[in-house]
């Protein structure tokens, strides 16, 4: 029988994992994140949220972990503001995502790492409108062809859109990128797109969070739900899965807990083995 692993650091999806919406986390998990704290094992961030989306509801709930956004391609300290990973795309890859994505009517949005802005949009974009909205005055309208050519572009969506467009861009993309297409939370009945660099996952910003604190990758515990966090249970020593999940993510759970609505995400602390 293999022994418990003594895990040295927590990673958590956020949507559909550690909350359901953004604007309500159980006590019983705020719990257990000041447990793990007392415990000295960090707690890092893995999502595919940009950054203001995802320091900003952390922060209503007094939270500032590590967090690895837009799927692996930046890795931020949110208390410090501390780049510990950043990995944009090569300008003729992010050049093809967007061609690719143009050629059966889609403008995503171009999200960036820039000190003023998290995205640039077309006049016309293809996602909801609600989605702009969010992003207040960290969105800009721009000529889209010439920010992937000449800005360091980190990622691409296209949120509460039809499923039909959302695969038309996967098949026009055809490998150029990373893509992933899921059920919106914020917008039921529409999909989620998104699009990284190719070969790139949460799971590298994990490494590079695990190489920035001095911590042993083989030693993580991982909570997650979506066709996005795959390499991240893959990678991970622990694997902890929401009852309602992806079935690829179902597949890969050593544990399946409770919905986030219902603290699930508490039950981390009946698998961090040996503490000392």
């Amino acid at each position: 029988m293999t022994a418990p692993v003594a895990v040295s650091l927590v990673v958590t999806d956020l949507d559909g994992t550690f909350w359901l919406t953004d604007d309500h986390v159980p006590e019983a998990t705020l719990a257990a994140v000041a447990r793990l704290d007392e415990l000295g094992i960090p707690l890092l961030v893995a999502t595919g949220r940009r950054l203001t989306s995802t320091r900003g509801p952390l922060d209503r709930f007094g939270l500032a972990p590590a967090a690895v956004v837009l799927n692996g391609a930046l890795g931020v300290e949110l208390a410090t503001g501390t780049r510990f990973h950043r990995a944009p795309y090569p300008t003729e890859q992010a050049v093809a995502v967007l061609e690719a994505c143009r050629s059966v009517g889609c403008d995503p949005v171009v999200y960036l790492d820039h000190p003023d802005l998290d995205a640039c949009i077309s006049a016309t974009p293809t996602t909801h409108p609600g989605h702009v909205a969010g992003f207040g005055t960290a969105v800009r309208t721009a000529d889209l062809a010439r920010v992937v050519a000449e800005e360091s572009v980190l990622g691409f969506s296209m949120i509460g859109v039809p499923f039909p467009a959302a695969e038309a861009a996967v098949a026009a993309i055809d490998g150029v990128a990373e893509t992933h297409v899921d059920r919106s939370i914020d917008y039921p009945g529409t999909a989620s797109f998104t699009a990284a660099p190719r070969g790139q996952s949460k799971w590298d910003g994990v490494l590079a969070f695990c190489a920035h604190r001095g911590l042993d990758p083989t030693r993580v515990l991982a909570l997650a739900d979506g066709p996005n966090d795959l390499e991240l249970l893959d990678g991970a020593a622990v694997r902890l899965v929401p009852e309602v999940s992806h079935p690829a993510a179902r597949e890969r759970a050593d544990h399946v807990i409770a919905p986030p609505a219902d603290g699930g995400w508490a039950e981390v602390l009946d698998h961090l083995g040996p503490v000392s």
